[in-house]
């Protein structure tokens, strides 16, 4: 069975994709991913370190506030759609698999013309225009959050509520007193997790540089992820109880130690730190399209899983208060690690693979 893959631009819409595509693999080996992304986007640095075949086409997003630079989306549109005649003649998919972002339009609009199903995985709670008229053509759809669905079309789509694909923790996880000295950090020590996603938060970054030059609570350690982007500008901040590091890696010794993190709304990592039952303070970035990362913390904070820091209030002193008050508070902090779990969903891939894998056999069995 071949799959095509499409989505990318960022890396919610390109991890959750390799996700789904890993997962696909594991349960049967039969199957060939193949993806496709836009040359702009983050998938073509990513794509071609991974074991799956691509393609990147010459996409550009909507340009909503410059209209006049549109002219190289509907340009992009149209080569678009003559290359992914020829990708579906090579790959001749059973499928399509959208992830969102903009590569994941042209390939889906493909394949409903095409007559090949389409599904898609919708990571936010509150889904944008492309994924809600997608719906339309779209046989199921894989949500992140059970809430997006009152914003979604009814009709013939089927929406399951599967939680958004990740790298699922371990299933025996590190001991936090082992991880925490992996770190250097004492066994006893708080640590706060600080990170910004792939790219970084310089706001975040910004903020937590001058709260560290102020001075940090007593006993607080803190593991700091800049994003790579950034990394120069902050790395002379590290020392034995502050760790700067341009991205996590090993990630789940930096979850494992971790008593409170301070994240961006974005839909993976609010998802990792879930299924690791981290309490979080999220500060969205205002200027994520549609505002979608404050509604995700919107909506983990009434789920009890989160606390909603705006990044307008994001200030060295407002975060010192905020630590302080959640990490002299045990009670809070475990009914905050409580809701976090409550909305994990650690196999969120294996779940969507099983669907789809269930959805390509009654198509195909339909049309014998």
């Amino acid at each position: 069975m071949n799959v095509i893959v499409a989505g990318g631009g960022t890396g919610g819409h390109l991890y959750p994709g390799l996700a789904i595509a890993r997962a696909l693999v594991r349960l049967d080996p039969s199957i060939r991913p193949h993806f496709v992304g836009a040359r702009r986007g983050i998938e073509a640095d990513v794509l071609p370190r991974t074991e799956f075949p691509h393609t990147l086409l010459d996409l550009h997003p909507l340009y909503r506030p410059k209209v006049w630079r549109n002219w190289r989306t509907l340009r992009g549109a149209f080569t678009a759609w003559a290359a992914m005649g020829r990708i579906g003649r090579e790959v001749a998919p059973s499928i399509v698999v959208g992830t969102g972002g903009y590569a994941s339009g042209a390939a889906l609009a493909w394949a409903w013309a095409h007559g090949v199903p389409v599904v898609q995985h919708i990571g936010d709670s509150h889904p944008g225009i492309a994924a809600r008229l997608l719906c339309r053509f779209s046989v199921e759809a894989y949500l992140g959050f059970p809430e997006a669905t009152k914003f979604l079309p009814k009709g013939a789509c089927v929406y399951r509520d599967t939680g958004n694909p990740i790298e699922p923790p371990p299933d025996i996880r590190p001991d936090p007193a082992v991880a925490r000295a992996k770190w250097g950090f004492p066994a006893g020590a708080r640590v706060l997790l600080v990170f910004g996603g792939s790219q970084g938060a310089r706001a975040i970054n910004q903020v937590v540089a001058a709260w560290v030059q102020q001075g940090l609570p007593p006993s607080l350690c803190v593991i700091w992820a800049t994003g790579k982007g950034q990394y120069d500008a902050f790395r002379q901040f590290d020392r034995a109880d502050v760790r700067v590091v341009p991205y996590l890696s090993p990630i789940a010794d930096a979850f494992a130690a971790s008593d409170l993190a301070l994240a961006r709304g974005g839909m993976m990592s609010t998802s990792e730190l879930c299924a690791w039952g981290v309490p979080m303070v999220i500060c969205p970035l205002p200027t994520a399209a549609q505002d979608h990362q404050t509604a995700n913390a919107t909506t983990l904070e009434a789920a009890g899983a989160a606390v909603h820091l705006a990044q307008r209030d994001l200030t060295p002193a407002r975060l010192d208060a905020l630590v302080r008050s959640l990490l002299d508070d045990p009670a809070r902090l475990a009914a905050l690690a409580r809701g976090a779990r409550a909305r994990a969903r650690p196999h969120a891939a294996v779940d969507i693979a099983q669907h789809i894998v269930r959805l390509v056999a009654a198509t195909q069995g339909a049309r014998r």
